[in-house]
């Protein structure tokens, strides 16, 4: 499957690079508007085809686009100092709106999948820039947070994370939500599984693996500026799944007519993804403190996004 990705910054080609090595595309299309990036990067990983997967690697403007099956939109503008999250949306809004009707023009047939931050306004934004179908509109969402909550976990327990089901719901971002009471090994509770493996697995230790997962990007950033392997690989493992219409379930964001009460909100859910993107969505069973946090981060990002919405204009 041919893949466009827009914006050839740290998450873009961090992305195109994991699919090349996992062989998730058949073809990858850097585009930017810095052209002079978009070409190294596409160079820089196509370099890397002889020792991976026979990748078509190359950069070129949107119309370079057509026949994608995915575009992933990782651009955006970065925050300028003193300036508030809505003046950052309401640039990055504008962004979006000459971006996405450039690449609908050339890949009319494409899953939109956004990597933007904070990606779930973003993927509200681009749902209504679009018009496309709201399955067809995927933020990569807590793809990323619910894969650190199964590394820790699984780190905790001594058990490869492939092993390890759980999911972070809700914003990507300090709200979100890690869901313990349905977090399983072999099919059974966290807690019992801790029990047979002889590990701790007590509160203390629950708290610890949560901060891990709500801080993990501002510990990184603050290391090295940046945050791109691991968004990098979930953006991959989304396309190979799209691309196979493999049915994978994964937590990404997408527009929701009512979450916990909550009216169109886009926010992450465990989705099953396949050709035509989000195909469904599964409400886990929720504890009453976790189904009270999924509430309140619903209403935190539904708030953002009628904020950037009114600022543009676009709703009263």
């Amino acid at each position: 499957m041919k893949v466009g990705i827009v914006g050839a910054g740290f998450v873009g080609s961090t992305a195109g690079f994991a699919m090349v090595t996992t062989a998730a595309a058949s073809e990858v299309v850097l585009v930017d508007m810095n052209d002079a990036l978009a070409r190294a990067q596409a160079q820089d990983i196509a370099h890397a085809v002889p020792f991976t997967h026979a990748v078509s690697v190359h950069a070129g403007p949107y119309e370079a686009l057509e026949g994608a099956g995915v575009v992933v939109l990782a651009a955006g503008v970065a925050q300028r100092a003193g300036e508030t999250r809505l003046d950052l949306l309401e640039r990055n809004a504008k962004v979006f709106g000459a971006i996405i009707p450039a690449v609908l023009k050339a890949a009319p047939d494409a899953v939109l999948l956004v990597a933007t931050n904070p990606v779930d306004v973003m993927t509200q934004i681009a749902t209504r820039i679009s018009g496309l179908p709201r399955c067809r509109v995927i933020g990569s969402g807590t793809v990323l947070d619910t894969a650190r909550f199964r590394f820790l976990l699984a780190d905790r327990l001594k058990v490869t994370p492939r092993s390890v089901h759980a999911h972070v719901v809700g914003e990507h971002g300090d709200s979100e939500v890690l869901l313990w009471s349905s977090a399983t090994v072999a099919g059974l509770p966290v807690e019992r599984a801790a029990d047979q493996l002889r590990r701790s697995l007590t509160a203390e230790d629950r708290a610890g693996i949560d901060e891990g997962v709500r801080r993990a990007a501002y510990h990184i950033i603050n290391g090295k500026g940046h945050t791109a392997f691991g968004i990098g690989g979930g953006l991959a493992r989304l396309v190979a799944a799209i691309g196979a219409d493999e049915r994978l379930v994964a937590t990404c964001a997408m527009l929701n007519d009512e979450v916990a009460g909550v009216p169109q909100v886009v926010l992450s859910l465990p989705r099953v993804i396949g050709a035509s993107g989000a195909l469904d969505t599964i409400l886990p069973n929720l504890s009453a403190e976790e189904e009270a946090a999924l509430r309140r981060s619903a209403e935190i990002l539904k708030e953002a996004a009628d904020g950037v919405e009114r600022r543009m204009g676009w709703i009263s």
